[in-house]
């Protein structure tokens, strides 16, 4: 595929392409002025205390703000961002193989269950953002209580705090729905399809100028660490790329078509497998399972008795120190990436039924008996190619870590790290998925219009 970009003079020619523009712009500056209104209540003598006391060194605080764009940190209304809502989407997907009347529905009238799925996501996202804030005022408050002697934010639904809890818990929760709901409108009237992807890219692009900022606080280091950094996103970038267009082109022969009193003979094709079926999906799921033990421990650690308080804390700690030292939540995170992207790419690939509708159009596999034989070969197939695609994945989440001990060998302090922790792995997958999509959006969008010089040239 060859790239050209000669297609960008068109972009300022189509009223409809400009106008889809410049509404998503609009949308998205303001998202990140909405991520800055703090919650009610915020503490922010002890929140800039804490945020002093614990940045730096791929700390908790600096993992949980890698994909909200800062608003984690400055205990925004939009902390939870839009990912309650992709953790329900991920919730109903797995649900539908398990629940035999989801999988009917889904057979029976696909366009309805998908109209039916996305309203549930909708409904269920409510409950998850308000779980997310409680999880995130709790574990924020216990470990600004250990670290300083006080809450950033008094929490609980005793009989003198419960209406400022609820107020609180309300207004996060509606955040999260608001950033959802502008997420709705960039795929309703801006780019299509790339709302809530354009949200969480917002957030991570926002952070940027700070992370790199950060590299040049230490003037002993500063020109390595630049340099390093630039080298490890171009590499990065370069493997990201390579890995999401990577196929495996399946042979597929189609029938011939009937011309009058002619049969053409049958044409060859193939089918694209993906070798990161699942995509991002995989690294949001499984941190956000791994930040539920920290949120759970939480609730336990002022416990009275000192033995369970001393567990939880130290399961807290565990779950909650992402530094480089943590070798075994880093091992965890690695192996949890690899099983889910295998689970979820088996989820999605069994939901495409890719056996029984190239049955319905007489294709065949050669060698391949139709239907579930086919379906069967394919599964293996997936299988086979998605093992380097969930290495590749597992080696993108624990990045941070590879790197922050690659930098330690060279004696590089922790807080000259920060930035190339937030800079690389998860975020830049995000990033680049989210270029890529796009611009082959706008493409398209070119070609709707009549521009057939467009932005890609194949």
């Amino acid at each position: 595929m060859k790239t050209t970009f000669s297609g960008w003079r068109y972009l300022w020619k189509s009223e409809d392409i400009r106008r889809k523009l410049l509404i998503t712009l609009g949308i998205l500056a303001l998202y990140r002025i909405a991520a800055n209104v703090p919650a009610p209540g915020v503490n922010f003598g002890v929140l800039a205390q804490f945020k002093a006391a614990s940045t730096g060194g791929g700390s908790f605080l600096d993992f949980l703000d890698l994909l909200s764009g800062g608003t984690v940190s400055n205990f925004s209304l939009l902390s939870m961002g839009v990912y309650p809502y992709i953790t329900a989407q991920i919730i109903l997907q797995l649900l539908i193989p398990i629940i035999p009347a989801l999988q009917r529905r889904m057979e029976e009238d696909p366009r309805e269950a998908r109209r039916w799925q996305e309203k549930w996501t909708y409904y269920l996202a409510v409950p998850m953002a308000a779980l997310s804030a409680i999880g995130q005022i709790n574990i924020f408050n216990s470990l600004s209580l250990q670290a300083l002697g006080q809450v950033i934010l008094p929490f609980g639904f005793q009989a003198d705090t419960w209406l400022n809890s609820l107020t609180v818990l309300s207004a996060m929760t509606a955040g999260t729905m608001f950033a959802i709901w502008l997420g709705e409108l960039i795929s309703e009237y801006g780019i299509r399809g790339q709302g809530l992807s354009l949200v969480i890219f917002a957030g991570i692009v926002a952070q940027m100028p700070a992370n790199f900022a950060s590299l040049l606080s230490d003037r002993e280091t500063a020109f390595f660490m630049m340099i390093f950094t630039l080298v490890i996103i171009i590499l990065t970038v370069f493997a990201i790329v390579y890995v999401q267009q990577g196929r495996r082109n399946v042979p597929v022969m189609y029938p011939g078509r009937r011309m009058g009193n002619r049969m053409s003979m049958p044409v060859k094709g193939t089918l694209p497998l993906m070798v990161n079926l699942s995509g991002m999906i995989p690294l949001i799921f499984a941190s956000a399972i791994l930040q539920f033990p920290a949120i759970l421990a939480s609730y336990f650690t002022n416990s009275e008795n000192q033995s369970v308080a001393n567990f939880f804390i130290g399961m807290q700690n565990f779950f909650g120190g992402t530094g480089t030292s943590n070798w075994g939540y880093w091992l965890l995170y690695f192996l949890m990436v690899v099983v889910f992207t295998f689970f979820y790419t088996s989820v999605l690939f069994d939901q495409q039924n890719y056996g029984e509708n190239l049955k319905k159009v007489g294709a065949t596999v050669p060698g391949v008996h139709t239907g579930a034989p086919t379906q069967k070969y394919l599964s293996t197939v997936q299988r086979r190619i998605t093992l380097p695609g969930a290495l590749f994945l597992g080696l993108v989440a624990i990045m941070p870590f590879l790197l922050g001990l690659l930098l330690g060998a060279f004696n590089i302090a922790a807080s000259a790290q920060t930035g190339l922790f937030l800079v690389s792995s998860s975020g830049l997958l995000i990033v680049v998925g989210v270029v890529r999509d796009t611009f082959m959006n706008i493409d398209a969008e070119l070609k709707l219009h009549g521009y057939q010089d467009s932005l890609l040239v194949r």
